[in-house]
């Protein structure tokens, strides 16, 4: 047996967890059970986000070398084939003995309380929680309504740090010089693009402008009538939000719905040409896998989406429906939004609010079960379109057993964006960048909840690579405008 408990920041101190009470039950459970305890991993977290897709005791297959699963064939031996996965937050005051027991049998398959699976397996990032990704940020406004949240308020803080006023001042600056070095040769474009991705409600665009007026003044620069701001965001609702907020730049603001991933599917016009491509809280909204180094052997983590019995059971009903109907109402619901959804079943939904409860009830209740499947030849993996698995090899093989995201999506758009940058521009992304390798091996990054959407920690050292191998150099600072934030500023930008 191989025991791993990776918060171990919080092994120590006044508020240390207590490792051993939480796992006493839980080895209880395992010793009357009939698993080959010689072949079992055992994974202690700390899963920091209240809502997420976990259980609190989750017992995981290690498939063997050799199967074949979505194309991908493994070769080889290993000695695993069986996680179980702790979450130490919510260990206190449960029955974790109950709780393992109840895990144990879910992986036998002889569970007393069947859980309602949404999908087949597949890669994460071909689960339906990004589905529901996509319907919250398409019906974002009725969300809104129905919740009396903000969606910025989900936010560490409640408010995102890409519209601190000192951190765009600072920006601004920095850009004035390049302009001004640029005019002095006269080598600067009569047109200076500057492109927002994810604009949020607009407050950030808002205060990049009004403080670009402040700034320019101030240094008696004349650089504002020759700007062109691109707010772009995958909401219509968002945009319009935004649209509104920069009313009064109206002359100087261009919006755009586009998917981040593809962002020169729209914007390809403006190649070579944009001097600051600002993003904030995108990356880690993103699609993403997460692959693992176990045992010397390479694995892609599949998932399976599902609802718990009890919550299955009140949902259906509540709306009207039975078990076996449920799956297919949900998806009816990714497909069709909670208006149509309610206009096209009147007997579940009586009117468009009473569908988003439904949605938010499912979303509450959602579950990710996970296996590892076999992952051979890193070349036959794609990361991106462009992008080979191969870029992963130095990490994944960086010594020891490892987990991490691929982050998919975040590296898709950072790749597609790249090409946008003015020889002299830079790209500047304010998100959760897991900036060293190892931090993957000492706490959970996601995935979690922000409302009704996905959050997952980005690999930083895997951006810094594939940027280095494209000409580019890639930094990282933790974000110095306010204290006790996750923020960190990449910073990526043509190498000298």
């Amino acid at each position: 047996m191989f025991v791993d408990v990776r918060p171990t920041s919080r092994l120590r101190g006044a508020k240390a967890l207590d490792v051993t009470t939480s796992l006493h039950p839980i080895f209880q459970a395992l010793c009357e059970d009939t698993l080959d305890l010689s072949r079992l991993r055992m994974v202690c977290d700390w899963v920091q986000y209240r809502k997420n897709f976990r259980e609190v005791i989750d017992v995981r297959a290690i498939l063997p070398a050799g199967a074949t699963l979505d194309g991908v064939v493994g070769t080889g031996a290993t000695d695993d084939d069986i996680e179980v996965a702790i979450d130490l937050r919510r260990c206190a005051d449960v029955a974790l003995k109950d709780i393992a027991h109840a895990a144990i049998g879910q992986y036998h398959g002889s569970g007393s309380e069947p859980r309602v699976f949404l999908e087949s397996w597949r890669p994460t990032t071909q689960s339906c929680i990004w589905e529901f990704n996509r319907l919250y940020w398409q019906a974002l406004d009725l969300w809104e309504e129905a919740t009396g949240q903000m969606y910025e308020s989900a936010l560490p803080g409640g408010s995102s740090d890409a519209r601190n006023t000192e951190a765009v001042r600072e920006l601004l600056r920095d850009l004035f010089a390049i302009w001004d070095q640029l005019a002095a040769r006269n080598a600067l474009p009569e047109e200076l693009y500057v492109i927002e991705l994810g604009v949020g409600n607009g407050n950030q665009a808002k205060t990049f402008l009004d403080e670009f007026l402040i700034v320019e003044a101030a240094q008696d620069r004349d650089y504002y009538r020759r700007l062109h701001y691109l707010m772009c965001d995958y909401s219509p609702h968002v945009l319009q939000l935004a649209r509104k907020a920069v009313a009064a730049h109206s002359g100087h603001v261009s919006s755009f719905v586009l998917d981040a991933t593809q962002p020169t599917t729209s914007l390809g016009f403006l190649k070579y040409k944009v001097f600051l491509i600002y993003v904030s809280n995108v990356y880690d909204n993103l699609p993403a896998d997460e692959v693992a180094r176990l045992g010397g052997r390479s694995y892609r983590v599949e998932t399976r989406a599902y609802l718990p019995a009890a919550e299955a059971r009140s949902i259906a009903s509540d709306f009207s429906t039975d078990l076996k109907a449920l799956p297919e109402l949900i998806h009816k619901l990714l497909r069709l939004g909670p208006a149509l959804l309610a206009e096209a079943l009147p007997a579940h939904f009586g009117k468009a609010s009473d569908a988003v409860e439904f949605w938010s009830r499912v979303w509450t209740g959602l579950r990710l079960t996970e296996r590892y499947a076999p992952l051979v030849g890193l070349d036959l993996y794609r990361i991106a379109p462009s992008v080979s698995g191969e870029m992963l090899r130095p990490l994944l093989e960086s010594g020891g057993d490892i987990r991490m995201h691929v982050n998919n999506g975040a590296v898709a758009s950072f790749v597609d964006t790249l090409p946008l940058l003015h020889p002299y521009g830079r790209l500047l992304n304010h998100d959760l960048f897991v900036t060293d390798t190892h931090r993957y091996r000492t706490g959970f990054l996601g995935p979690g909840k922000y409302e009704g959407s996905v959050v997952n920690w980005i690999n930083g050292p895997l951006l810094q690579h594939i940027g280095s191998r494209k000409g580019f150099d890639v930094q990282y600072q933790p974000f110095r405008h306010r204290k006790g934030t996750n923020i960190v500023t990449m910073t990526a930008q043509v190498r000298d």
